[in-house]
């Protein structure tokens, strides 16, 4: 459970990045200030989100090579930072790739609309066949 609320609270600073940018490592402080989290729970929502932005060039271009209906830019602030998310874990961790998209599917239910949750997880299900692949455009 507190791997979940450390991917909730990552995905909360990507979306405020997305948004309105700012320090992530301040915004991550205080939303840990309201939810708090073991450290190593919070070190794994930190890590979550230093390494998607690290990464956010590569893991937007797969994203968008499974959505080429949808840029980028079009789709749901939600989506689109979920599914960065969960890109990067399953791009760049040793994670298990059902838990990961279970995950973002669960992020999609309780934070997007009606259609977040298909959309994610067909978007997350080809992405992780990239990331079976060794697949990583733009790196």
């Amino acid at each position: 459970m507190s791997r979940t609320l450390a991917r909730e609270l990552a995905f909360k600073v990507l979306y405020q990045q997305d948004l309105v940018g700012g320090d992530p490592e301040e915004q991550l402080l205080l939303l840990c200030e309201e939810t708090p989290l073991a450290d190593r729970y919070r070190r794994f929502a930190a890590d979550l989100v230093e390494g998607t932005l690290a990464h956010i060039e590569a893991i937007d271009a797969h994203i968008s090579r499974y959505s080429p209906e949808w840029s980028l830019q079009r789709m749901a602030v939600v989506d689109r930072n979920i599914m960065r998310l969960a890109a990067y874990e399953l791009l760049y961790s040793d994670l298990d790739p059902a838990i990961v998209i279970n995950e973002a599917v669960e992020m999609a239910k309780r934070y997007g609309d009606e259609n977040s949750r298909s959309f994610v997880n067909a978007i997350l299900d080809k992405i992780m066949g990239d990331a079976q692949r060794g697949s990583r455009p733009g790196d």
